[in-house]
């Protein structure tokens, strides 16, 4: 299902643009939406929903314009969407959640609503906690329900707000296994600023910065921004980062910190390497002339 935006633009009250004339089209698989923290990731994700609408622009899901209400009723019952906060109820079980969202999408028939739920916790392997509460719930077992409410009703399009923050390694894990099946016939609109997510899960990905689209391609052409200017760079005891290089890790080593730098100038003793997706980001924001913080920028996105 294909989602399309022309122009699509968002003013706060006070000025402030969190998106400037995007334009996007995304033709369906999993995409993956990077972006710092306040570059327009969470107000895209609201238009598309139909939760915000622009102050200018248009947005279309499978033909259906949203700026109407028979679009924007249409699009509804074939999208799926799980948010940065989703609020539970820790007194119910998530069979009786799940039952409850699916009567608010519109599912009226009990045994259809039963089979629906079932569905959708074999899915997310939620099968053995199926009955207990969601207050007892870990922070990862929330967000599989999550990703359960937001399949209720089979949608063709799910969008998801940064669904890893705050998971330990290995619920992180579990997770990024289940969103990378969840591909398969439908369209998936991941935003996040861990870049390891997009690694593992998104053959394509879009980048936002201060709510200008500043790239859309497959992940392996954000990777290739960084070839041939990704070193790594270990200065001794007292040394420091070069001037003018993008830091984007250090590692502590008995004999002093370890840089991974990109850079167009590579200082004495820089070893060059194969560039990962971080360094790809790091360089496409060093290239951008629009940047206001590069540092503030690139410290936002992670990789985890």
């Amino acid at each position: 299902m294909n989602i399309t935006t022309e122009q699509l633009t968002k003013v706060h009250p006070g000025g402030r643009r969190a998106l400037d004339a995007v334009d996007l089209h995304i033709e369906g698989g999993t995409m993956g939406l990077l972006g710092a923290n306040g570059a327009g990731k969470t107000t895209l994700l609201r238009i598309l929903t139909g939760v915000l609408r622009p102050t200018s622009g248009r947005v279309t899901v499978a033909g259906h314009d949203l700026a109407t209400t028979a679009g924007l009723t249409a699009v509804k019952r074939t999208l799926g969407y799980l948010p940065q906060e989703l609020s539970l109820y820790p007194d119910l079980t998530a069979r009786e959640f799940l039952d409850y969202i699916a009567v608010l999408k519109g599912v009226h028939d009990r045994r259809e609503r039963r089979q629906q739920a079932e569905a959708r916790i074999a899915e997310v392997g939620l099968e053995d906690r199926a009955d207990e509460r969601l207050g007892g719930f870990s922070g990862g077992m929330k967000r599989r329900v999550g990703i359960a409410q937001a399949l209720i009703g089979d949608p063709s399009v799910l969008i998801v707000d940064e669904p890893t923050t705050g998971l330990d390694p290995h619920e992180r894990m579990r997770f990024r296994a289940l969103l990378a099946g969840l591909g398969g016939g439908r369209t998936v609109l991941l935003s996040t600023h861990i870049l390891d997510d997009v690694a593992q899960t998104c053959p394509d990905v879009a980048v936002l910065t201060s709510g200008r689209l500043v790239f859309h391609d497959s992940t392996a052409a954000l990777v290739s921004q960084a070839a041939g200017c990704t070193y790594v760079l270990r200065p001794g005891p007292m040394g420091g980062p070069p001037p003018g290089a993008d830091v984007v890790s250090a590692v502590a080593t008995p004999d002093g910190p370890e840089y991974r730098i990109v850079t167009s100038a590579p200082p004495a003793g820089a070893r060059p390497v194969e560039p990962s997706l971080e360094d790809g980001y790091a360089a496409l924001l060093r290239a951008d002339p629009g940047r206001e913080n590069p540092e503030h920028d690139n410290s936002e996105v992670v990789s985890k």
